[in-house]
């Protein structure tokens, strides 16, 4: 398949490094446009000049704000107002006793990580339903399907997030617009390794290391071994594109088989 996103203009939220950055790594590598955005110049510019280093003729957009606060959106909206792909990646987590998690918390973890998306998609989708194309697509995680009981508000928003990407995709028929949700699996991003090595040995090489921390701690995996950041953009990258044209409204894992069911 060629993938040929020339022509089309992108933004990934939340795009400095790990996942998004991959993702904004694909879609540029695919010929599109791509705004990488962080909350600071300092990680846009770092991110950007990482990306140059690899792909010296992207064109590449620096989207310096918060999306999850209003003033960040506006920001967001003023650099990039009109985008042919909307990657919602932005996200927070963190592990927290159930019954300590705060009216604040929750309120901070929907604000993050399902708000911000639904503002960008309420500014951008009637405009790529005007033109006649547009790709959208949430970020999700495994949390949405087997919610951990250490951080429940992380997958409370994920949840969250598979029910507005279906509902957008039902607002988004016939339009030429399609919606969709990706549910990641668990990932080699930053600071997992640090993780990894607290539960097993250090003496043991990378590749042993993560093989024996999924065997004994997230057994579900059919790959047994972490899902790496490029594995989950080569997904996005197709749903950006116009090969994916009738794939809608739904939930696709690039889980490595952790969730353990044929249908999400």
């Amino acid at each position: 398949m060629q993938i040929d996103l020339r022509g089309r203009t992108a933004l990934v939220t939340g795009s400095t490094q790990g996942i998004g950055l991959a993702i904004a790594r694909g879609l540029a590598a695919a010929g599109a446009r791509v705004g990488l955005n962080g909350r600071s110049s300092d990680s846009v510019e770092r991110g950007i000049a990482e990306l140059r280093a690899e792909l010296p003729d992207a064109v590449l957009v620096p989207v310096v704000a918060d999306v999850a606060s209003e003033e960040g959106f506006e920001t967001a909206v003023a650099a990039l107002p009109e985008v042919d792909v909307l990657v919602n990646n932005l996200g927070i987590f963190e592990s927290r006793p159930a019954l300590e998690i705060t009216d604040e918390e929750w309120r901070r973890f929907f604000e993050v990580n399902v708000l911000a998306a639904v503002r960008l998609t309420r500014h951008h989708l009637p405009r790529m339903a005007g033109r006649g194309w547009g790709r959208i697509l949430y970020i999700a995680s495994d949390s949405a399907v087997v919610i951990p009981a250490e951080m429940i508000h992380y997958g409370m928003s994920k949840t969250a997030l598979l029910a507005v990407s279906r509902g957008f995709a039902k607002e988004a028929a016939g339009t030429g617009v399609t919606v969709n949700s990706v549910i990641a699996g668990p990932t080699h991003t930053g600071g997992v390794e640090d993780f990894v090595y607290q539960l097993v040995d250090r003496d043991l090489p990378w590749d042993e290391a993560q093989r024996e921390f999924m065997k004994r701690h997230r057994p579900q995996s059919l790959i047994q071994r972490l899902i790496e950041p490029e594995e989950i953009a080569h997904l996005v990258t197709y749903l950006s594109s116009p090969l994916s044209s009738a794939t809608t409204g739904g939930a696709l894992r690039v889980d490595g088989g952790y969730v353990d069911a044929i249908l999400p």
